[in-house]
């Protein structure tokens, strides 16, 4: 590609405000450059001025080692992350990925004295939560794929090894299984105190930051980060619960109730569960 015009570059910085971050005009017309190449795209500038500019901006700051840039990204995103984590798996085994990725995006490795951050693959043309979503599933497509490595292979059949998730989008049971897995977490949300139904409802269907959540409750937020931990934990074991006991499904009918739920939600209402008046459900 050709070099992008200097005034191009410049409008561009003006407009992601990079001055924020302290992020030079010569870096971050570098990183257009990177995103343009990458791309190709017959019109530079209308491609340019299409990208998130302001999320280019702070992950070229995060990249350089910018703390204010880095603390504001930690912030804002870690929340992103966290719940992206949970939707991968309820359980919240996931999370230990979104935790491992900050070491790759801050860039504690060094290659001819420049720091190695994954913000380098940040291109802008989707935001950066959305990009942070895909790189923590990729994230975790990897480790599942990883640990199948080191299966042992099945004496007849080596495909056996290695089990594929079932889909679940042509799954006759699916409808069926979301309804039972709506019935058993309304019934087990109107077990929670009406603290951690609100701490639930601030982060998960307001979408507040954990600091937000925090001083709404008058928490700090690592206490509240622990708290909503404890809570999905005890969810879960009731809903796996109450589909065993009361609905009688078996383990491995069970998993695939999360996993109609991970895939498409459906009809479930997180928000009007979690409202304060919401009551149990008499007829589970």
């Amino acid at each position: 590609m050709k070099p992008i015009p200097e005034n191009l570059a410049q409008r561009l910085h003006r407009e992601a405000h990079a001055g924020r971050w302290s992020v030079p005009l010569g870096r971050f017309t570098e990183t257009l450059q990177a995103s343009a190449d990458r791309a190709a795209p017959t019109d530079v500038a209308r491609y340019l001025s299409g990208l998130h500019l302001e999320d280019l901006a702070l992950a070229c700051a995060c990249a350089a080692g910018d703390e204010p840039a880095w603390e504001h990204f930690v912030r804002e995103h870690r929340p992103v992350l966290y719940r992206a984590a949970d939707a991968i798996d309820p359980a919240g085994r996931a999370r230990e990925l979104a935790d491992s990725l900050y070491a790759d995006l801050y860039g504690i490795r060094e290659r001819d004295g420049e720091r190695q951050s994954l913000f380098r693959y940040f291109h802008g043309r989707s935001s950066l939560a959305t990009w942070l979503r895909a790189v923590l599933a990729q994230r975790h497509v990897d480790a599942l794929r990883a640990g199948r490595r080191l299966e042992p292979l099945a004496d007849d059949d080596p495909r056996d090894a290695l089990p594929t998730a079932p889909s679940t989008s042509h799954d006759p049971d699916r409808i069926r299984f979301l309804a039972l897995i709506q019935l058993a977490l309304k019934a087990a949300i109107s077990m929670l105190s009406d603290k951690d139904r609100l701490r639930l409802a601030c982060y998960y269907t307001q979408e507040l930051t954990l600091a937000q959540t925090g001083r709404i409750l008058r928490e700090h937020e690592a206490t509240v980060s622990r708290q909503l931990a404890k809570t999905r934990q005890t969810l879960r074991r009731e809903i796996e619960r109450r589909l065993r006991e009361e609905h009688g499904l078996e383990e491995a009918q069970i998993e695939r109730c999360f996993a109609c739920v991970v895939e498409d939600s459906g009809p479930i209402d997180l928000g009007g569960m979690l409202r304060k008046n919401s009551a149990p459900d008499r007829s589970i």
